[in-house]
Parts: structure tokens; sequence; C-alpha cells
């Protein structure tokens, strides 16, 4: 097995390839976003969907189950007013209320072992429902 990195409060590991994934996004433009699962089984945080750099906020919206937690990253392009092209990336705590109880635990209790390992994050968003992470949310925290 290639390396992890092993979440202390939960013995959840993560994959090298969900920090190789996430730094490729970060420094190469290769994704738009990046969504991340808990394997309960092997005790493994891995890559669940890599989003193309064309593909947009709505198509990760779309991606998110409705009935189970994710995690997700999202590279936000912007212009800010004073005409300068900005890029902000926002970490994504997925946990709608159709979950079950364990996924919600294990998910909230994962998250910040995943957090240290991906590196460069600039605002996190915890959504139950998609107006909690809509466009909007996302516009007005990266002013």
């Amino acid at each position: 097995m290639a390396m992890a990195f092993k979440m202390a409060t939960t013995g959840m590991w993560v994959t090298d390839e969900c920090k190789n994934s996430f730094m490729e996004m970060k420094w190469k433009k290769v994704a738009r976003y990046i969504v991340y699962k808990i394997d309960e089984g092997s005790r493994l945080v891995t890559v669940d969907k890599v989003g193309g750099p064309g593909e947009s906020y709505d198509d990760l919206a779309a991606s998110l189950p409705k009935d189970d937690c994710r995690y997700a990253v999202f590279d936000f392009d912007f212009v800010t007013v004073d005409n300068c092209r900005k890029s902000k990336i926002f970490f994504i705590a997925w946990s709608p209320s159709e979950s079950r109880i364990r996924a919600k635990i294990l998910y909230a209790t994962s998250k910040d072992g995943l957090r240290r390992v991906l590196d460069g994050i600039s605002y996190e968003l915890q959504a139950t429902d998609p107006t909690e992470m809509g466009m909007d949310v996302i516009k007005d925290r990266a002013k």
C-alpha cells in the first residue's frame, strides 16, 4: 500500500491519492473539485470523484449523494472589485439529514485529520442541505 496519513482521533487513514489529487488541483489546475469518501471497511479516506477543469460548482453539488456524507474541495476562481483574478479553495463537509447517524459521527470526527493533510484551504463550509452551500454562500465568503 502506498503511503497514507493516519488520523489519530478516529483511526482513519487518508490515502496519498487524496493529497496528490488536491495538490494537482491547487497547483496545476487540472480539476475544479474533488469529492472524498470514507470507506468504513478499509478505514481509508479515498477520492470518490474528480471534476475536470471545465466542470462547474453545480456539477459538484449534483455529485454529492442525498443520503450519505462526503467531503469536497472546490477551487473557486473570481475577480475582485479591483479587477484582480483570484482563486480560493473551499472545503465542504457534506452531511445531509437523510444520512445515517453513524456516518455523520464518523465524518464529523474525521474531518480535522483530512483538513490537516490538505494544505492550502481558504474557507470551510458545513452543509446539511444544498442551500447551506449554494454559490451565493461561496461568493459571499470569498470577498
